[in-house]
């Protein structure tokens, strides 16, 4: 297949996971912060909240900045898998295939959900490091450092990501397990929590930027 047949497909399916890791991103923050207001910058404004950054240093920065890394790094990842291995990582394609397609692999799927988790929040970093005004020229590599040692540690904690549909299908049937909630969304929304979580102490009331302390009541910027 040639690079301008297949690049649209390639395309959709980035695009379709970008969605689906900017979905699951945004869902955590009600596992991690169930019961605190978050900061989503510019979009603060229509749900009633007040408007400090309009998108560096928010949950929106990190809800399309993360997304659109780990896109980029999964299906890279796939992309290596099958040109070493001269075939695809198995992803059930029906239900009645789903477990047997996972039984197939599961060393695999496990190695390839923690590098491109690694490498995709660790790109991310670096881009924040690299580009966020917030933070000073002469502090941006210490702050790359810091950020990657915290996203290595909130990606070994990531491991059971392949386990989730392999559960829900034991559970609520293999139609559920090899839908999207089963197969991507939920297991993407609990990695996210615990990588964040893990990795960053992003549980209640810690993890919090200045604004989202003031929005709680813990103090924070009176700007």
């Amino acid at each position: 297949m040639s690079f301008a047949t297949s690049a649209p497909s390639l395309a959709k399916a980035v695009t379709a996971t970008f969605a689906t890791y900017c979905t699951a991103d945004f869902l955590s923050n009600f596992l991690q912060h169930p019961t605190q207001k978050m900061d989503y910058g510019y979009f603060n404004r229509f749900i009633g909240r007040e408007v400090d950054q309009e998108f560096w240093g928010t949950r929106t920065q990190h809800i399309v900045g993360v997304a659109g890394c780990l896109a980029i790094t999964d299906h890279t990842s796939q992309a290596i898998y099958s040109k070493l291995f001269k075939k695809e990582l198995c992803f059930a394609k029906s239900p009645a295939a789903f477990e047997l397609c996972f039984a197939k692999s599961p060393a695999a799927f496990v190695a390839h959900t923690f590098l491109f988790i690694f490498s995709g929040v660790t790109l991310y970093c670096a881009g924040d490091a690299a580009f966020n005004p917030n933070h000073k020229d002469e502090d941006r590599m210490t702050t790359f450092k810091s950020e990657t040692y915290n996203s290595y540690v909130g990606s070994n904690t990531a491991w059971f990501e392949p386990y989730v549909p392999v559960a829900v299908s034991k559970f609520a049937g293999p139609i559920a397990g090899s839908s999207w909630f089963g197969s991507a969304l939920l297991p993407a929304t609990l990695a996210y929590t615990t990588v964040k979580g893990v990795g960053w102490n992003d549980w209640g009331n810690s993890g919090l930027n200045e604004l989202e302390e003031k929005m709680n009541g813990l103090g924070g910027s009176e700007k």
